[in-house]
């Protein structure tokens, strides 16, 4: 492996971090907001006085999502940032510009040369699951968990053993803190090992991540696994699931019209998207087994394993796929040097198609923010203008109606204003106080 200096690694690590926030501007200059977590989020903050200890999150360790890091900070932000989406939006995007600069020191640490590195770290961070993730503030613990997995993978490319093992069983601590999908560190730690050739350090990472994850699941497994779900409830689980759960993350980044990563194998293998993306993974597995079966092998079970319990759930979501993404661009980029020109040729396109997607989920993010950043205050206005409730909207745009679908749910007040249920989102053809027009605005409806 060739030998490159800290300073040339941590250098990769500035290109990828200031490429990041360069292609993801308009993500950090989105002037609002994607769902209704984020409206809950800043009331509870409100409430609460948005404090990062003492809030409680960190004692109820048999809730069913116990993420007290994920939360407490989510508050913290909520509580100053709110009212700023492009400052809060800014954090995100630092944050994963931040994890694109980690990939890319991992895989200069194993000895790639720096524009194959940045290439690896740039496929991850622009694609779909990535633009998604940076892009939506409900993934804070996506973020942070796939960070801390990283971070442990740059520690145990060093040959000390005990600082290894310290910083492998604190930042997986730290993961968990964040999200339960945190469990899957140990797997991809003994897969690293594995393909290293045994390498000793990734096997004492992998064990010493593997102490707090078994705590943790002695803790918490039931909570996880049994707590009362409601109905439709995206955490209904199933291994009867994995099939299709597999199958969907796999085809997503080359679906350029989609924007969700789930519910489009219910119907099976129907429409030229879905064959044109069976086809290109079928040429990147190809390409993949002519450079090498390991190199096969290691996309599938990397990313099988990055995905972890996920597999299970009733539904695919954006999110779930970021460590999936990190992994496999990652054995892509660590593959190309082994690679003769059709196989790179290949790599090379699927890569640019995983960007193009990525940009079309961007754009859409910030159009949904700036509709966002007309209709709730337009809403909010339109009652405190009325004490006859509900006031009934109704979307001029059809294909628009599950944005405010999610923009209207279950949020208590916005700016001061009483929500709840006061407003109902009407049905096509129905009665409405209100059009929601294209651009997220209300136009009043005469009767």
């Amino acid at each position: 492996m060739e030998q490159i200096s800290r300073g040339r690694i941590w250098l990769s690590f500035a290109f990828a971090v200031i490429c990041v926030l360069v292609v993801q501007l308009p993500l950090v200059f989105n002037p609002g907001y994607l769902s209704h977590d984020e409206f809950q989020w800043a009331y509870l903050a409100q409430r609460t006085g948005g404090g990062f200890f003492g809030n409680g999150l960190w004692q109820d360790v048999f809730s069913f999502q116990y993420r007290p890091l994920t939360f407490s900070l989510w508050m913290m932000l909520s509580k100053h940032l709110f009212d700023h989406p492009e400052a809060f939006h800014a954090v995100l995007v630092l944050m994963g510009a931040c994890n694109a600069g980690l990939l890319a020191v991992l895989l200069r640490g194993c000895g790639l040369p720096l524009q194959t590195a940045l290439a690896g770290a740039l496929v991850f961070a622009l694609g779909p699951y990535a633009m998604h993730t940076h892009g939506w503030i409900g993934c804070i613990a996506d973020l942070i968990w796939v960070g801390c997995t990283l971070a442990i993978g740059i520690v145990s490319q060093r040959e000390r053993l005990a600082w290894t093992a310290t910083a492998a069983s604190v930042l997986t601590a730290v993961a968990l803190m964040a999200k339960e999908s945190a469990i899957v560190i140990p797997a991809l730690l003994v897969l690293a090992w594995w393909f290293s050739a045994r390498r000793k350090t990734w096997g004492v990472a992998a064990i010493a991540s593997a102490v707090p994850v078994l705590i943790y699941l002695a803790l918490r497994i039931k909570a996880i696994l049994f707590a009362p779900a409601a109905a439709g409830s995206i955490y209904h689980w199933s291994f009867l699931s994995i099939p299709v759960r597999w199958t969907e993350y796999q085809l997503f980044p080359l679906m350029r019209d989609r924007l969700g990563a789930g519910d489009f194998l219910g119907q099976g293998l129907h429409g030229r998207h879905i064959w044109f993306a069976v086809v290109g993974w079928l040429f990147l597995a190809v390409a993949l087994h002519r450079t090498g079966w390991r190199w096969l092998l290691a996309f599938v079970v990397g990313g099988a394993a990055a995905l972890g319990p996920v597999l299970i759930l009733a539904e695919a979501a954006n999110q779930y796929g970021y460590g999936f993404a990190a992994v496999t661009a990652g054995v892509c980029a660590l593959a190309w040097p082994h690679m003769k020109r059709a196989p790179r040729i290949v790599v090379a396109i699927v890569g640019v198609l995983c960007i193009w997607h990525g940009v079309v989920v961007m754009r859409s993010i910030h159009d949904i923010g700036e509709k966002q950043s007309r209709f709730s205050p337009a809403m909010a206005a339109a009652v405190a203008s009325t004490q006859q409730y509900p006031v009934r909207l109704r979307p001029q745009v059809e294909k628009d109606r599950w944005i405010y679908t999610r923009l209207t749910f279950d949020i208590p007040e916005y700016r001061g204003v009483p929500i709840g249920q006061r407003i109902l989102l009407a049905d096509p053809g129905a009665l409405s106080d209100y059009m929601i027009l294209s651009d997220g605005s209300l136009q009043p409806v005469a009767h």
